[in-house]
């Protein structure tokens, strides 16, 4: 299970509000860059596919959506318990149930963009007692809370990348 030390000491929990207020204010820096230069797609631009047969900017970005909201699920559901076990989640299903691709591209935009400022502020309230958590998504190993705040950014930027925000990576490497 991906860890790091057990947050125990003084130290340890100095350690995990610093990784976590770093990480909140990552978030708030690739989201602000990210909604800037993603307000200039057109609606005919985010219906497109990004590549032939694949997702369209606005599917990527409910995709994205979906990912804030069961981050916030984990997120706080791991603060609150000694381990964690959710549901794995199905993405296809998801994106029929939900139709991002018929939501206007603006309606989408703001819904993501505020929701990680809210989840940036969630992540600089989890406790540091917490970040140890063992969390099972699905049939997937163990992780631990800590891990799965710093992968929702890697994740997130990851995406971003594919939408063609070139802004949000650079937000993150600064």
């Amino acid at each position: 299970m991906p860890t790091a030390p057990h947050a125990g000491s003084a130290g340890d929990r100095e350690r995990g509000v610093n990784l976590m207020t770093t990480l909140s204010a990552d978030l708030v820096g690739i989201v602000e860059a990210a909604e800037a230069s993603l307000r200039s797609v057109t609606e005919a631009e985010s219906k497109a596919p990004i590549l032939p047969g694949g997702w369209s900017r606005k599917q990527l970005l409910g995709h994205l959506i979906d990912s804030a909201s069961n981050n916030h699920q984990r997120f706080v559901r791991a603060s609150l318990q000694d381990s964690l076990e959710f549901p794995g989640y199905d993405q296809d299903g998801w994106q029929n149930v939900q139709a991002a691709q018929e939501v206007p591209w603006q309606t989408l935009l703001a819904l993501w963009a505020n929701y990680n400022r809210y989840l940036a502020h969630i992540i600089t309230q989890l406790p540091p007692a917490k970040l140890d958590v063992p969390c099972r998504i699905g049939v997937s190993q163990p992780v631990t809370l800590r891990f799965l705040a710093v992968d929702y950014l890697k994740h997130l930027v990851h995406h971003l990348e594919q939408i063609g925000s070139r802004a949000a990576s650079a937000a993150h490497q600064s």
